[in-house]
C-alpha cells in the first residue's frame, strides 16, 4: 500500500470507495458531495495495485485549527490499519506546517447508528476526544458529535 499526499483530480475514484460503505454513505447527494470535496480540500490516498482503496480529506478553518472533512476506507479493505495510517500521514503534514488543533464531526451516541458507533470507535483510537453534542447542526434526527485533538 502507498499514500499519496496531497492529491487533486480523484473525485471519481474516491466516490467509487464511498460506494462500498452505503451504512456510512447511502445518502447520493451526500455521497457526491463529499467525493468533489476531494478535488477542493487537501486529500490524502492510499493506494493498492494503482487503485485508490482508502481517502482522508481535511479542510482548513484557521491557519492552526483543520478539520478531518471525510476518512473512507473501501469496505474489502477495511480492518487493517489503512485509516490508521491515512490519518498519521495527515497529522505529520499538518504539523509540519504548524497546525495546533484537528476535529472531526461525526453522529453522537445518542442516535442508534452502530456504523457510526464504530466511527466514534476509530477516532477515539487516534486520540480524539469529545469537545461538544449539537443535537440540530445537521437535523433534529442526526445529532452532531464533536470531537477534537491537538497535534
Amino acid at each position: 500500500m502507498e499514500i499519496r499526499c496531497p492529491v487533486t483530480g480523484v473525485s471519481c475514484q474516491c466516490e467509487s470507495v464511498l460506494r462500498t460503505l452505503p451504512r456510512w454513505f447511502g445518502i447520493e447527494q451526500a455521497r457526491r458531495e463529499y467525493a468533489l470535496a476531494a478535488d477542493e480540500y487537501t486529500t490524502f490516498v492510499a493506494f493498492e495495485r494503482e487503485e485508490i482503496v482508502a481517502f482522508i480529506t481535511i479542510r482548513e478553518h484557521f491557519a492552526q485549527a483543520w478539520e478531518v472533512h471525510c476518512i473512507a476506507v473501501a469496505m474489502n479493505y477495511r480492518g487493517k490499519g489503512i485509516g490508521h495510517k491515512l490519518h498519521e500521514r495527515a497529522e505529520r503534514w499538518l504539523t509540519a506546517r504548524h497546525v495546533r488543533f484537528l476535529q472531526v464531526k461525526t453522529l453522537a451516541e445518542s442516535h442508534p447508528s452502530s456504523e457510526y458507533a464504530e466511527t466514534r470507535r476509530f477516532y477515539n483510537s487516534v486520540g480524539y476526544a469529545s469537545l461538544e453534542v449539537f443535537p440540530l447542526l445537521w437535523s433534529e434526527k442526526l445529532p452532531v458529535l464533536q470531537l477534537i485533538k491537538a497535534l
